[in-house]
């Protein structure tokens, strides 16, 4: 059973993942990204909770403060987001090299 305080959102998950990721309280992450200092906090727990999702400049001004995609927060499959993750922290050389990878698996017979 969830918690009210429970992300009940795919993006509320995401956003608290990652903002405990990054040790940043939610006052900080919402100054952070622009929001008013006296109603931060509580905006970023509206997110995190899904009783309001913010717009989509929003979500990619968090991203950028948490460093994460923005597709990070909307993607369903776990391993695939944290694949973002990690992907996001190569050099260009290194992910044209998981490109390619990627591309002779698919290739592949099974």
């Amino acid at each position: 059973m969830l918690r009210r305080s429970d992300p009940s959102t795919l993006f509320g998950r995401r956003l608290r993942a990652a903002r405990k990721r990054a040790g940043i309280p939610q006052d900080k992450l919402g100054v952070m990204v622009g929001l008013d200092e006296e109603s931060s906090s509580a905006r970023i727990s509206r997110y995190e909770t899904g009783i309001h999702e913010p717009p989509f400049a929003t979500a990619v001004s968090l991203a950028q403060a948490l460093k994460v995609p923005a597709a990070y927060f909307y993607c369903e499959d776990d391993q695939l987001a944290e694949f973002l993750i990690q992907y996001r922290s190569l050099n260009p050389s290194q992910r044209r090299q998981v490109i390619t990878f990627v591309a002779e698996l698919c290739e592949q017979p099974t």
